[in-house]
């Protein structure tokens, strides 16, 4: 599994809506800027948020974008699965009968001991703490 420039973006993105005061609403422009992410790709992908009930869009001048929900409430797992889809290791995780050698691999257990891993520690990390970190990086 590899993470797409766009689920990149996307955490990119949310962290820095995570940084703005409560309920501060923020232009593409300056999350684009902010962030080095191209205008177009990112207002794409806030859009998809938008759908996904992470994201709020705000109409007008000034209009822009917003956390739908707390980032404490948000799991980095979560808005790599609303880009990205469900995350698996390797194809064998998807269902049972997905592979082949799902009885005989030696291999299939190490992924999904490392596959329950990765998601625990996706599952574990909040968007606020992500903000929090952030923000101490820049001081």
């Amino acid at each position: 599994m590899r993470l797409t420039r766009s689920g990149d973006y996307a955490v990119r993105g949310m962290i820095y809506l995570a940084m703005q005061p409560e309920n501060g609403v923020s232009q593409i422009k300056g999350v684009s800027e902010t962030q080095q992410i191209p205008k177009n790709l990112l207002n794409k992908i806030f859009q998809s948020l938008v759908k996904t009930g992470l994201v709020k869009s705000h109409r007008g001048s000034k209009g822009g974008f917003s956390l739908a929900r707390p980032a404490r409430d948000i799991t980095l797992k979560e808005i790599i699965e609303k880009v990205e889809g469900p995350i698996y290791l390797n194809k064998c995780l998807i269902r049972q009968g997905e592979c082949s050698r799902d009885g005989i691999c030696p291999a299939h257990e190490v992924w999904q001991e490392a596959q329950r891993k990765l998601l625990e520690v996706l599952e574990g990390t909040t968007l606020q703490e992500m903000a929090e970190k952030a923000i101490r990086l820049r001081s």
